[in-house]
């Protein structure tokens, strides 16, 4: 399903992390989801810097999936190994049904490029596009393999045209792999891939690329890892802020989604439904 959204045209693609996030982004609308490993690391109180397992991750991904049937799309960081690894790590991620998968070529145990600090650490190109190679062969076209690249400028053009040899079926450059659109429109001719884009939050590409840009440059996945993650950050941070200063729980409550419209959307309705349709009469009075 998501193959046929990507030829049709731009997919937009909102970062959740658990089952509510999931129902969520699902009634607002959207057509797929990511698995957001910036997401999943924080819910767990971690850092983006590869702390949690590969199970942790596809716990989190499990969750998501039996909230929403929407396509979606998983961060599955360095494939937690070589090759080896990260075969057996799509194939588990194949299994648990979601859409697209998409690794990076950074040494493990990753971090976030965003992060201040020293440069990411990448992997020699022949040991990445065998690690491409190997989640290709195990994905058996189950799923989309998505190559994200660490890499800067023309070194991350060489890595994307050889990760595409290896199979890939989408490059995905980070937000500061090219510094400008050139870079990126170079990057689709040399791939000869449709590329995807993340989006993040306060990042450049979040500001300039709007849908006519990502059309130029041949972008037709966009993620929106952070967005949500930082916006329900943000709510929850200044409601637990009023309510330890002393504030009455009815006041800090004002404005906020009603108890009775949260059980309907997080699908009570249908659980009344079950109830009265399997269990006895007097079990439901």
């Amino acid at each position: 399903m998501l193959a046929e959204q990507i030829e049709r045209g731009l997919v937009y693609a909102p970062g959740v992390w658990d089952g509510l996030t999931a129902r969520l982004a699902e009634q607002a609308g959207f057509a797929a989801l990511c698995a957001s490993g910036f997401a999943v690391s924080a819910s767990l109180g971690y850092p983006d810097a590869e702390l949690y397992t590969m199970s942790e991750n596809l716990t989190a991904v499990r969750t998501i999936r039996e909230a929403s049937g929407l396509p979606l799309v998983a961060d599955i960081d360095t494939g937690y190994g070589n090759a080896v690894n990260a075969a057996r790590t799509a194939s588990r991620f194949a299994d648990a049904g979601v859409a697209a998968v998409f690794m990076e070529d950074q040494r493990s145990p990753k971090r976030c490029p965003l992060i201040p600090g020293a440069p990411v650490e990448l992997t020699d190109l022949e040991e990445a596009a065998g690690k491409v190679r190997a989640v290709v062969d195990a994905a058996a076209g189950r799923m989309l393999v998505i190559a994200r690249t660490d890499a800067r400028d023309d070194e991350a053009l060489r890595r994307a045209e050889a990760y595409v040899a290896a199979g890939a079926d989408l490059v995905m450059p980070v937000t500061r792999t090219f510094s400008d659109l050139e870079g990126w429109r170079r990057c689709r001719e040399v791939a000869g891939r449709p590329l995807v884009a993340t989006l993040t939050a306060s990042a450049w590409t979040e500001r300039e690329f709007t849908p006519q840009v990502m059309e130029e440059i041949g972008v037709r996945l966009a993620l929106l890892p952070t967005q949500v993650l930082m916006a329900v950050t943000g709510a929850a941070q200044a409601c637990l802020r009023r309510l330890a200063a002393g504030e009455p729980p009815a006041e800090v409550g004002v404005g906020a989604t009603d108890h009775h419209d949260f059980v309907e959307l997080i699908g009570m309705p249908e659980i009344e439904r079950l109830q009265q349709k399997y269990l006895p009469a007097a079990a439901t009075a």
